[in-house]
């Protein structure tokens, strides 16, 4: 059980949010929270270095030099990767690097990273963040109160306040459909929602 503070649209506080959901110290797993960053990054390799291998060169067709006689070691074909311009021994070749990661492990990375910023003082859940959707705005309302560097979180992807956060050197924006435990890690502060709190603890029920 645990008991959140909630802010209004001014940044003061306007009441709590309890929940069911474990934000403890001992809810703070290092080992599966770098498990899903690993994961992340591994996921946005494009895995598309390739090169050619002695069958896929070009050419080769006739034997370079004689057998024997020249005082040069025998060679077969000119693709041979002791060439010059030959194929590549063991290089790489494109291929998928995402990792499996299971739908259990994904929730206790985000219901460490929660526990870690509650217990750091670093949650900020606001009721409703309201926006111009200029990033100067935004700029002056988030290091007035010193929650730069900030990971904003919106309940709809359709908020101002995220294409406000967009241009913001110490800051970035997201729905919490696409809520990341990377990017949760990367910035100090995490600044969210109340709505969109709910529905990340929800699916931690």
């Amino acid at each position: 059980m645990a008991d959140i503070a909630v802010l209004n649209a001014k940044f003061e506080k306007s009441g709590t949010l309890s929940t069911n959901v474990s934000l403890t110290p001992e809810d703070i797993n290092v080992p599966v929270v770098h498990q899903v960053v690993k994961a992340t990054l591994a996921g946005r390799r494009q895995g598309n270095a390739s090169t050619k291998t002695r069958a896929e060169v070009r050419g080769g067709g006739a034997k370079p030099f004689k057998q024997k006689g020249t005082g040069r070691a025998r060679q077969g074909s000119n693709r041979s990767p002791l060439m010059p311009g030959g194929g590549r021994a063991f290089g790489p070749s494109p291929r998928n690097f995402e990792q499996k990661l299971n739908k259990k492990v994904a929730l206790k990375a985000i219901q460490a990273i929660l526990a870690d910023k509650l217990q750091a003082g670093k949650l900020t859940v606001v009721d409703k963040i309201e926006s111009t959707g200029k990033t100067k705005d935004m700029y002056a309302l988030l290091n007035g109160k010193g929650l730069l560097p900030a990971l904003v979180v919106t309940e709809s992807k359709e908020s101002p306040a995220l294409r406000a956060v967009k241009n913001l050197q110490w800051g970035k924006g997201m729905a919490v459909e696409g809520f990341s435990v990377y990017e949760a890690v990367k910035f100090e502060n995490l600044v969210i929602e109340k709505a969109a709190l709910e529905s990340l603890l929800n699916r931690l029920v």
